[in-house]
């Protein structure tokens, strides 16, 4: 399961999610499937890290959501 961040490049907006296929799924946010991220397309990656499980994917994901996270995942940018 790969963890991942992206930036859009048109707003001040990160999104942070988890998938089995990020090629995929960077193709649907970029051409406006995901509902959540449609308003904010295009997006560039920032941010991927690949864990061997579902939960252990889900507990990264959830660090990254945190203000500290989102702190570190801004940190990459400059």
């Amino acid at each position: 399961m790969y963890i991942y961040a992206i930036k859009s490049k048109i707003k001040n907006y990160i999104y942070v999610g988890i998938t089995q296929d990020l090629k995929e799924r960077l193709h649907r946010h970029n051409s406006g499937y995901e509902k959540t991220t449609k308003p904010y397309a295009p997006f560039e990656l920032i941010y991927c890290v690949e864990k061997p499980t579902r939960e252990e994917a889900r507990v990264e994901e959830k660090r990254l959501k945190t203000t500290s996270g989102k702190r570190f995942l801004r940190s990459l940018l400059n």
